[in-house]
């Protein structure tokens, strides 16, 4: 098929024009009121029991149900913008079969979204019969009702965005370009994607003693749509579908959505939202900037030191941004021309921005610590205190390559400057001072987590728009907020899915059958966490963290236990190899952002990272094998 047209950045709104756009307005409106909500409720709440001994009524349930919220609208935000997270498989199709593989995508995308959307709605109808109130006796259903208006926004935006070929990822609010297609060939197209919805409408009426058979078609033809392009979230939930529908037995698919109402009950989920939105403002403005000045002058005097402050800024941003795209993409175009400048080549900055991308994300408040912690049920706090010193671990040896390869290439030590060093820390003070807010907040013992979070969240809003003052409110408030809501969306949309398909899983024994058989193979622990490391690598490899999180750890949970792993020391064993999974060739996802922020070939950017997953995969190594670096420290410092 050859297509014709012209490449414009972020799809056309669906049809109807001035309704599209009171819906986009609506959805950013929302979205901003959700997260401003969410986050004042804690700190009301935490302040009214310290002075009054009483806090905000039902705050907690309306903090969680806000969550609920944020992530559908954030989910649907990212649909328009092309952004939800999937495999990079789909990058290596050809430009000239791009767009059949797209189509086939759409097909997928749209029948299995029209599917959520249907059980949300059948979830929300037996809800509205049920007595279940949230505070001030409002009907629980009331906050349910996001779920199937969320599924069925995204459906249509899938249906519509059928009529483009997508010719780039979204990596930025500007989200995706796509190709322009002749009306004819664009309804064509929409018209093959409703034939596919109408084709599983109708196979759902199939006699239920020949359902089974389908079973595995039907997963084949869901993971061929992933490597071509479907999200993550649409696989997961298609999984889910399937496997659901062709084991009658097993129960409704409804019951996937009804475990994705339940685990926004998590006390801990509403974290992830505030602590996103503390990373977001804290990606915006002067601050990159203001942080790079301070880690040059305490660290740049060193032998290779320039390289050491940029891998210790990388690290500290991508703590509080929890993602290695944010890191990447907002300090890319800054420490590059610096590390270029000083003795290194092109192929060692751009090698060492790379691997930097993800260094942070062991230490608090580290949105994958938080979502492993809530998957594993295990304490979010000593989960913290067990990766710190990994996270030392990692961060130290790849500094100490960067100075030892600053050695080779002839940089020698520098005189320090008092000047600078004092100078740059009073520039960014209030930004150095956040790790301190975060630190005495989450283990202070004066606040719950979600306060802790909330409290970050305000004290980076604070800074941003009263101190510094280089993001105003009228110009980037709505924008700021909005990509958080994306961000959350993005995930939290997943882990909804991601618990429908454990759910099933879990009901079929794989969990258990898995320990069996690993059990009766290998009979060593130490065997067995070498070929568990292996595992996670390729896991990290193929998923992004998020995903792999939701779907790997309730399998490799009990697998664990029969071997009598800490689960601490196995959630530090499983976020160090994820970090080292997104170095791995060939489709390790910081791979391909940085080959998108630096604009060099793919092949440039795994030879320059060949060195620093070396020195990443020995701290794996070190971090597997010595379990006192985490569970040593929490028995020392916690228990």
């Amino acid at each position: 098929m050859t297509e014709t047209g012209s490449a414009r950045p972020a799809p056309a709104p669906p049809p109807g024009g001035f309704v599209a756009r009171v819906i986009h307005r609506a959805e950013d409106v929302v979205a901003v009121l959700a997260l401003l909500l969410m986050a004042s409720l804690p700190i009301a709440e935490a302040i009214g029991r310290g002075l009054f001994e009483q806090g905000v009524p039902g705050s907690i349930q309306f903090v969680q149900n806000l969550t609920l919220w944020i992530a559908f609208l954030g989910a649907m935000i990212a649909s328009r913008q092309r952004r939800h997270l999937a495999l990079a498989t789909a990058s290596f199709v050809p430009a000239a079969l791009r767009g059949w593989t797209s189509l086939f995508a759409s097909m997928v995308n749209t029948a299995v979204v029209v599917v959520l959307a249907r059980s949300a709605y059948e979830v929300v109808r037996l809800d509205s019969d049920s007595v279940a109130k949230l505070a001030f006796g409002i009907p629980q259903w009331y906050a349910e009702v996001i779920m199937p208006v969320g599924f069925a926004i995204i459906a249509l935006r899938f249906w519509w965005q059928s009529g483009e070929v997508p010719i780039s990822e979204g990596h930025d609010d500007a989200g995706a370009e796509v190709k322009a297609l002749p009306a004819w060939h664009a309804w064509a197209r929409r018209a093959a994607v409703l034939a596919a919805v109408g084709a599983l409408w109708a196979f759902a009426s199939i006699p239920e003693a020949s359902v089974g058979a389908w079973r595995w078609p039907l997963v084949g033809v869901i993971i061929a749509a992933t490597v071509l392009g479907t999200p993550i979230f649409v696989a997961l939930g298609g999984l889910a579908v399937v496997l659901f529908f062709a084991d009658p037995g097993s129960g409704a698919i409804s019951s996937i959505l009804t475990d994705t109402y339940r685990v926004f009950s998590q006390p801990t989920l509403p974290t992830i939202p505030l602590f996103t939105l503390a990373g977001s403002l804290l990606a915006q403005g002067g601050t990159p900037a203001r942080l790079v000045r301070v880690f040059r002058a305490f660290a740049g005097w060193l032998p290779g030191g320039t390289a050491v402050a940029a891998v210790l800024v990388c690290a500290f941003f991508t703590t509080f941004t929890g993602a290695s795209g944010v890191t990447i993409l907002a300090l890319g175009a800054l420490l590059f021309p610096v590390l270029v400048a000083d003795v290194y080549g092109e192929r060692f900055s751009l090698g060492a921005i790379t691997a930097a991308g993800s260094i942070g994300l062991l230490f608090p408040p580290s949105l994958p610590v938080i979502l492993y912690g809530i998957s594993a049920m295990v304490p979010i706090n000593e989960l913290f205190v067990a990766a710190i010193a990994p996270g030392f671990v990692l961060v130290g040896l790849t500094a100490a390559f960067c100075m030892y390869s600053g050695v080779r290439a002839g940089a020698g030590l520098r005189r320090p400057d008092p000047r600078e060093m004092l100078a740059s820390i009073w520039d960014a003070k209030w930004e150095v001072l956040l790790p301190v807010v975060v630190f005495a907040s989450l283990f202070g013992g004066f606040a719950t987590t979600v306060e802790a979070a909330a409290l970050t969240a305000l004290y980076a809003f604070a800074v941003k728009f009263f101190i510094y003052r280089d993001i105003g409110f009228r110009r980037d408030l709505a924008r700021v907020f909005r990509e958080s809501a994306v961000l959350v969306g993005g995930v939290l949309i997943i882990l909804g899915c991601a618990l429908g398909l454990t759910g099933y899983l879990i009901m079929a024994q794989v969990p258990d059958k898995g320990a069996a058989f690993v059990e009766a193979t290998i009979h060593s622990k130490w065997a067995f966490l070498l070929a568990l490391n292996l595992f996670l690598i390729v896991v990290g490899m193929l998923m992004d963290i998020f995903s792999a999180i939701f779907v790997v750890v309730p399998l490799i949970l009990p697998i664990a236990a029969v071997f009598q792993i800490d689960p601490l020391h196995l959630g530090v064993i499983f976020l160090i190899n994820l970090e080292l999974g997104y170095l791995t060739p060939p489709v390790g996802l910081n791979l391909f952002l940085s080959s998108y922020r630096f604009n060099r070939p793919m092949a440039a950017v795994v030879r320059a990272i060949l060195p620093f997953a070396a020195v990443q995969a020995t701290s794996v190594l070190l971090v597997t094998f010595l379990p006192q670096l985490s569970v040593g420290v929490v028995e020392w410092l916690v228990r």
